[in-house]
């Protein structure tokens, strides 16, 4: 994948553009009519589908899979998105090795799942592609609703009540709207600019006024919001990054995974990307390896990802660890870093060996390694980014009951922002629960 005869440091071009874009193909390619047709006669379509119950926005996927078989994606689409409106990026990103293709009845007769994803892809392309969007309002409610954060949740949010009648106003702080689906989530998984196009049809409904550039705590309060509209849905996902505190941490060609992901997203060159001979990720998560991943495909020589536990305890998948190994990542665990080294920029990073207790707790060994790096890339969890003393936090997330009611009047919440997994998918799910609940208390009360 690499070049010989690389240099050191941290520099752009470290591939030429052809093998660039190779690297950077779709990581699941779109199937064609007949492999759909393939795929989807392989369902058992099961009375009371396990997949469905394992889909945390329970789509009915077997009604899904029979509309494709019997020729009509356009109506399997439609399914889809009546309960996930996000259903092409989640078609793409989710980790269906562990939710609906886990739960597959064919993985008891050691047999290879049904192909959800890339099924629901399939359907989902054939909507999308249509020239008009498939959604229509209802009647004019008069109710008024500001969204905070333009990200899975509050786009779900967004969508649905907009479909209701309601008035949006969607705000984001970014630029350019779509979280994590925009700024956060490996080039590889979602090509073709495909988040902002799925905006761009998501907010084809109308009834959503969008404005960028707009932080909550700078542009306005949570208590201004409740006195210009009627409800107010928060998904403002997790904009603060956990930083380790590390002697060298301001070093250049040290920084956070999730910087060095938005740059390449953002990025009309990846060649001009500068990137490491020699990179280690700490963490273990989703974050660390889409960064590891990358850089690989970017031209580093050797990417090392560490982490503080055991393999068993990583936040990433073992699908994703092992499409990490796949791409010439070492994984090295039971390691936590100690120090970052070098005169102005990154030259080495060491760290202290660790084992876990009977009691479940991590403990420093006293051994201690070092491995030569020109960049580090920091990828150990984010956090919450919030400036309103007034709503209830529990565990260093917003605190939700029910549909995401908070605390506040008339205040919910959703996504990355609140307690749950930190999913794509989840994230639409309370995206749109809270909406059906907004619904319900301005009709009724």
């Amino acid at each position: 994948m690499t070049d010989k005869g690389q240099a050191a440091g941290v520099q752009p071009g470290r591939l030429s553009s052809e093998k660039v874009a190779a690297n950077f193909t779709d990581m699941h390619p779109p199937l064609s009519a007949h492999e759909a047709a393939v795929a989807a006669d392989r369902c058992y379509f099961c009375h009371d589908a396990p997949c469905v119950t394992a889909c945390p926005t329970t789509i009915d996927i077997p009604l899904f899979i029979r509309q494709i078989q019997g020729g009509k994606p356009g109506d399997a689409g439609m399914t889809i998105f009546d309960q996930n409106i996000l259903g092409g990026m989640c078609a793409r990103v989710c980790p269906t090795e562990t939710l609906c293709e886990e739960a597959c009845v064919r993985n008891a007769a050691e047999e290879s799942p049904v192909e959800i994803g890339r099924l629901q892809r399939f359907a989902t392309d054939r909507v999308m592609a249509g020239n008009t969007h498939p959604y229509t309002r209802a009647a004019a409610t008069g109710k008024r609703v500001a969204v905070i954060g333009a990200g899975p949740a509050g786009l779900a949010c967004a969508h649905r009540l907009a479909m209701l009648g309601h008035e949006v106003t969607l705000y984001d702080a970014k630029k350019k709207p779509g979280g994590l689906n925009e700024y956060g989530i490996a080039a590889y998984k979602t090509v073709d600019d495909f988040a902002a196009r799925e905006v761009d049809w998501l907010l084809g409904i109308g009834g959503i006024k969008l404005e960028t550039g707009v932080k909550l705590g700078e542009a306005f309060t949570i208590r201004e919001l409740q006195e210009d509209f009627d409800a107010v849905f928060l998904g403002v996902g997790l904009g603060g990054v956990n930083r380790p505190g590390l002697p060298g941490e301001a070093l250049d060609n040290a920084e956070d995974a999730v910087d060095f992901i938005s740059r390449l997203r953002q990025s009309d060159d990846a060649t001009a990307l500068p990137v490491g001979r020699k990179v280690v990720v700490v963490g273990g998560g989703m974050t660390a390896v889409d960064a590891a991943v990358q850089a690989r495909m970017l031209g580093a020589e050797s990417v090392s990802m560490v982490y503080r536990r055991g393999r068993e305890a990583m936040g990433a998948s073992p699908y994703e660890q092992d499409h990490a190994a796949k791409h010439g990542v070492q994984i090295v665990t039971h390691a936590t870093p100690v120090a970052i080294t070098g005169e102005s920029a990154v030259a080495s990073i060491t760290f202290e060996r660790t084992a876990t207790g009977a009691d479940g707790k991590l403990a420093g060994t006293g051994e201690q390694m070092t491995l030569e790096a020109d960049q580090v890339l920091l990828a150990i969890g984010q956090r919450l980014d919030i400036a309103s003393p007034r709503i209830g936090i529990e565990n260093g997330k917003i605190a939700v009951t029910g549909p995401g009611r908070t605390n506040l009047e008339r205040v919910w919440a959703g996504g990355d922002c609140t307690a749950g997994e930190d999913l794509t998918v989840v994230a639409v799910a309370e995206g749109r629960d809270a909406a059906e609940d907004m619904h319900k208390m301005l009709m009724e009360g």
